[in-house]
């Protein structure tokens, strides 16, 4: 095999493979901005050969066993696969969860020494994922060799969001991220997600409950998509759904109208609920419109306990982000 090629979309995968760009294209879609992270031992076995590790937890899970079978790839590890290929590209859109994805990906091969010179990233501007071949065959984005100072840039990056707290991922932004171009947009993408300092809402719940404000709006309306008014792209759709059901379903409800849920596969599952859900005409409360315009605090009326990185975000212990001032706000 010559030439390989990661990123972080099966449709993109499949795309990349149809416009016969690489012998062979791997996605790795593994979701990092949502829910507790990986732990120390699993995060090392991820990019292993295939033992004990469960299902989720390793770098082929996202690709259809019979691309598997095809390549005679079940079941083995990055490391020995880079030892066969030329040329290994990482494509890897601007989306946060795309570049925590690198972040990780070039920590891992970094730790493995002479796996680093096997590899390239592809600076893309755009989401590969949903693209026509013929559209990526025009694309021809600037590649760079990947050096010592990438790896090292992306392990410290890798080890701030997974600390305990977000005040090391902060720092990044007083040192030249240049070398990663699209971290420093990452790195202020997730801190928006943050609580704000004056309403106590995230910037993906903000934005929905401005789309929400007119009123009379379907849920859908107010997911990201493409070609969707709701521009975020730090969370996919099943994220989204939590975070909606989040603001309609708490002790001090900001949505009204959200008729079904809660968000999971069995709503879904069932048509009639799934159905009843799409009909759902939303709009604010009288409590929703105060906490949009900044004269209430959602965060002091309705608990929370989610992780963001590797910090666990809790009522009592509650980073917040001023994104006017690019401020930090640790727990009072």
């Amino acid at each position: 095999m010559k030439r390989l090629i990661l990123t972080t979309d099966s449709s993109a995968a499949g795309a990349l493979q149809r416009a016969g760009l690489a012998d062979l294209v791997i996605a790795i879609e593994h979701r990092l901005v949502w829910g507790p992270l990986p732990s120390e031992e699993e995060l090392e076995a991820f990019f292993t050969p295939r033992r004990m590790q469960p299902r989720g937890l390793h770098w082929l899970d996202d690709t259809p066993s019979w691309r598997l079978e095809e390549s005679r790839l079940k079941d083995r590890g990055l490391i020995e696969l880079l030892s066969e290929c030329d040329l290994a590209e990482l494509w890897v859109g601007p989306e946060p969860n795309a570049q925590l994805v690198l972040l990780w990906l070039l920590d891992h091969c970094g730790s493995k020494g002479a796996a680093v010179s096997k590899l390239a990233i592809c600076y893309l501007d755009l989401a590969v994922g949903g693209a026509e071949p013929e559209r990526l065959t025009e694309l021809n984005p600037p590649i760079v060799k990947v050096t010592q100072e990438h790896v090292e840039l992306a392990a410290r990056a890798w080890r701030a969001y997974r600390a305990s707290t977000p005040q090391a991922w902060f720092d990044l932004l007083k040192s030249d991220l240049s070398l990663l171009p699209q971290l420093e947009r990452c790195a202020l993408d997730l801190l928006d997600e943050l609580p704000s300092r004056t309403t106590g809402l995230a910037a993906t719940e903000t934005r929905m409950l401005e789309l929400i404000s007119p009123g009379n709006v379907q849920p859908f309306d107010v997911f990201p998509g493409q070609e969707k008014r709701n521009e975020r792209r730090v969370y996919a759709y099943w994220e989204v759904g939590t975070l909606l059901d989040g603001l309609a379903r708490c002790p001090v409800p900001a949505v009204a109208g959200l008729e079904e849920g809660p968000f999971t596969l069995d709503m879904h599952d069932d048509a009639r609920r799934f159905a009843q859900y799409k009909r759902s005409r939303l709009s604010l409360t009288d409590f929703g419109t105060a906490a949009l315009a900044g004269e209430e605090d959602f965060r002091r009326h309705n608990t929370i306990r989610r992780c963001w990185g590797g910090t666990l975000l809790t009522s009592e212990r509650l980073w917040r982000w001023d994104a006017e001032s690019r401020a930090l706000i640790a727990p009072e």
